[in-house]
């Protein structure tokens, strides 16, 4: 299982990845699903996956496939706008459906990755997509400003308590590594590491990229602090009088 969470705030972007798969108790290992895509004063771009494994590695493998004439830039670097370049990562989807979706489907596995990609591209504001299994996708708006992938009912709750547009962007990342540690603690096929990363608005580089384990020391205090605090604020609500 996967959890992957996307935020989008006036300020940038946070998006937060787990790195656990797991084909049963005594298969699990790990395995990166965060991509990262830089090119210097003209975008950033961070894709995060859940789903086959077979089939998110294969999605982004195309995205770094050097093109035939080596004078043009990968696709994803192509891409005029995010719009175009959500466009790319569900063109890959498909072309990676029209190989493997019959041959999969053969031995009984559904065709499964899903996708949110964020980041900014010159002339344009930072974006945030979720791009489906069928290539299709949909943008975050300012009602909703984030999308989760992957094992998604624990972590939701917080964000939509805590989250909005007008929200800083240490503040974000601090309500993303909350949402983690709920699906961990309620999920075994969630874990660590971590990878997060973080995106300034209008530097075109990625502010922070960073791996977390369980025994980062920041990662700790908010396990610890949350769950007290929420044992105390649980503890002086008053009872039912029935």
């Amino acid at each position: 299982m996967t959890y992957c969470v996307g935020l989008l705030v006036d300020t940038g972007l946070v998006m937060l990845s787990d790195s656990r798969t797991n084909a049963g108790v005594d298969q699990i290992n790990t395995f990166r699903k965060m991509a990262t895509f830089q090119r210097a004063d003209d975008r950033v771009l961070v894709l995060m996956s859940a789903g086959n494994l077979a089939i998110s590695q294969a999605v982004i493998n195309l995205l770094h496939e050097a093109p035939e004439d080596p004078e043009q830039p990968t696709r994803i670097f192509r891409a005029a706008n995010m719009f175009n370049a959500a466009r790319v990562v569900g063109d890959a989807l498909r072309e990676i459906h029209s190989r493997d979706a019959n041959s999969l489907e053969e031995h009984g596995h559904e065709f499964n990755g899903t996708f949110i990609l964020g980041g900014q591209i010159k002339g344009e504001e930072p974006r945030l997509f979720y791009i489906y299994s069928a290539g299709n996708f949909i943008e975050s708006s300012i009602d909703t400003p984030y999308f989760q992938i992957g094992e998604t009912k624990y972590g939701k709750p917080i964000i939509d308590r805590i989250m909005s547009r007008s929200s800083s962007l240490a503040q974000a990342a601090k309500c993303a590594l909350v949402s983690m540690d709920s699906t961990i603690r309620s999920n075994l096929s969630v874990g660590p590491p971590l990878d997060l990363a973080m995106i300034r608005r209008d530097e075109f580089k990625l502010a922070t990229h960073i791996s977390l384990d369980m025994d980062n020391e920041y990662f700790t205090m908010i396990r610890s602090r949350w769950g007290a605090a929420l044992k105390e604020v649980f503890s002086e609500l008053p009872n039912p009088n029935w």
